[in-house]
């Protein structure tokens, strides 16, 4: 959502003190002259796992142009509040820009989220420009960026069909908390692990090595399905979550 040109939000400030990845530090305060993005998600949480490619291209698209993008790790779940595990996952995962721990959610209690994945475009002047909560919106946020650098291209093709601006798509399963067996409507099925073993998904096995958020279902098209899981010793689930798939034909 772009807000209006009358619209005066600052920037909060980044608690201090803060633990980072791949920085030192960073102050906010530090960052006028360009634009900062900043986007709040955690590893255990499926939907900030499908932004992802998209953060990561607009950091390798748009750092040298003067773009800054931060990412403020906010844990929802048991498995992500580690510092530890998050810095294995900035890692796993392949993020190269500045990562926030935000272990006692202070940032996420300053910008006031209600929602993972939140991101925040911030002008140079450190005036809030633009704002998307959830997925999508992808299109709408480059060509923001764009704008704030003076920059014209083709923005980032969509890395799923689903993600395709201004597709319609079919309402999937609620998120369900802990171990869950039974039937759901949806693109594909995760869960939230953690320890060391296996689960079994309708039949099929799925190693545990580390905590995150694990694939247990894909389908092509939005689809009504059963989930039948088995945790096995030494793993917890602490949820199972849907993602939206497009309409079959």
């Amino acid at each position: 959502m772009r807000l209006p040109d009358e619209a005066q939000i600052l920037a909060p400030a980044f608690p201090a003190p803060s633990r980072w990845v791949n920085v030192a530090m960073l102050r906010m305060d530090k960052e006028q002259g360009h634009p900062v993005l900043v986007e709040f998600w955690d590893f255990c949480r499926v939907n900030s796992l499908r932004t992802l490619p998209y953060l990561k291209a607009w950091h390798e698209r748009y750092a040298e142009a003067g773009l800054r993008v931060v990412g403020i790790h906010a844990a929802g779940f048991q498995a992500s509040a580690d510092p530890d595990a998050i810095r294995a996952a900035v890692a796993r995962l392949g993020i190269e820009y500045p990562v926030l721990i935000d272990g006692e959610l202070k940032a996420a209690e300053s910008y006031g989220i209600d929602g993972w994945p939140s991101r925040y475009l911030w002008d140079d002047s450190s005036r809030l420009f633009e704002v998307h909560i959830g997925e999508g919106g992808y299109v709408e946020t480059e060509l923001a960026i764009q704008e704030l650098l003076g920059i014209e291209q083709e923005p980032v093709p969509p890395v799923r069909p689903e993600d395709e601006p201004g597709l319609l798509l079919p309402a999937q399963t609620a998120d369900q908390q802990g171990e869950w067996s039974g039937p759901y409507e949806a693109g594909g099925v995760w869960a939230v692990l953690s320890g060391s073993g296996s689960v079994r998904a309708n039949g099929q096995q799925i190693v545990v090595a580390h905590p995150g958020c694990y694939q247990l279902v894909s389908h092509e098209h939005h689809t009504t399905g059963v989930l039948e899981l088995e945790v096995g010793d030494g793993v917890t689930c602490e949820a199972v979550c849907f993602t939206p798939g497009i309409a079959s034909a």
